[in-house]
């Protein structure tokens, strides 16, 4: 006799993916939707400030408008800090979302940009990239290089969770990273600050030094900077895969 409806129990298959590899496609989908929020913001900006095509040296901006889009670049932070927060609770993981989003973010903020008005010409464009705490100037192949290693990082950090719940980045690695970040970072904004903003810009708000050096037009990036943070980075990145690839200890009692 073959058993009623209501004895039979449905039940899913577990799923054979990891957690993260299932959050992908929609964490992906959300960081893309965002960066064309941000490519459609400065799409505006460019029609009323740029309608030539964008280039140095910048146009007058009200300190009102200046303060307004260094609000929203910290709206924009607290975004891909705020939804890695809401998929776990553990801070290494949502440290490797948030370079992920990070990363995914940025890469297609170009993408859309390219998209909408086909700018950058090339991948040696120069681009403001961030007025957050000073006026960051650099070509567009350099943050797209960091958003590339930001994803990688973050993939690698998530597939060692994966394996071993207990996975860390080991001090050594974590010296290696945040000291080529920075090295990075020092090539955005030492070329501003010498040349024209001032070192004194140091001193003031992001919106002064911007409205300050409405002259200033960037020569020669200073990519030894980038390089040598390039190389510091990709040590700890290398440090922290040979790790994530590692079995994981299984203790016995």
């Amino acid at each position: 006799m073959p058993p009623s409806a209501s004895s039979l129990q449905f039940h899913s298959p577990p799923s054979a993916l990891p957690h993260h590899v299932r959050l992908l496609p929609w964490m992906s989908a959300f960081f893309i939707a965002m960066a064309f929020l941000e490519s459609a913001v400065v799409v505006y900006l460019r029609a009323l400030y740029y309608p030539e095509g964008f280039d140095f040296p910048l146009a007058p901006m009200s300190p009102t408008l200046v303060g307004t889009e260094i609000g929203r670049e910290a709206a924009t932070i607290l975004m891909l800090l705020a939804v890695p927060a809401v998929v776990t609770r553990r801070a290494l993981e949502r440290f490797a979302w948030f370079c992920f989003g990070f990363g995914v973010w940025d890469i297609f903020y170009y993408v859309w940009l390219k998209v909408l008005l086909d700018w950058p010409s090339s991948l040696f464009s120069r681009d403001l990239l961030f007025l957050i705490p000073v006026p960051w100037v650099g070509p567009v192949w350099a943050p797209c290089v960091i958003s590339l290693g930001l994803i990688t990082t973050a993939l690698v950090i998530l597939h060692g969770r994966d394996r071993d719940p207990a996975f860390r980045v080991s001090t050594t690695a974590w010296a290696l990273l945040i000291v080529g970040a920075l090295l990075m970072i020092l090539s955005f904004v030492i070329d501003p600050l010498q040349r024209s903003f001032g070192v004194q810009a140091l001193l003031n708000s992001s919106g002064d030094a911007l409205i300050n050096g409405r002259e200033y037009m960037p020569e020669h990036y200073p990519w030894p900077w980038f390089a040598a943070g390039f190389v510091f980075a990709v040590l700890g990145l290398f440090i922290t895969w040979r790790s994530a690839l590692r079995p994981p200890i299984r203790h016995t009692t």
